[in-house]
């Protein structure tokens, strides 16, 4: 995947460029908080591309989930 597709991808979803690393970029997801570094190269390996967007895309695990259904007796 391009560079400049993956950055359209996460500015989609509300990400927001917070700084250069050494030799990536960092995005958040001002919703989420949720932090990413993109490596600065042109072409990005689709698995890569599309874990950093499944990170961003999607809230962090919540402690709480799942603990409020009662146990089967």
């Amino acid at each position: 995947m391009k560079r400049v597709d993956l950055i359209r991808a996460i500015e989609g979803l509300g990400c927001e460029f917070i700084r250069h690393g050494g030799k990536h970029d960092w995005y958040r997801n001002a919703t989420t908080g949720v932090s990413q570094p993109v490596p600065r190269h042109r072409e990005i390996k689709e698995t890569l591309a599309r874990r950093i967007i499944r990170m961003l895309a999607t809230p962090p695990p919540s402690s709480a989930e799942g603990h409020d259904e009662e146990e089967p007796a």
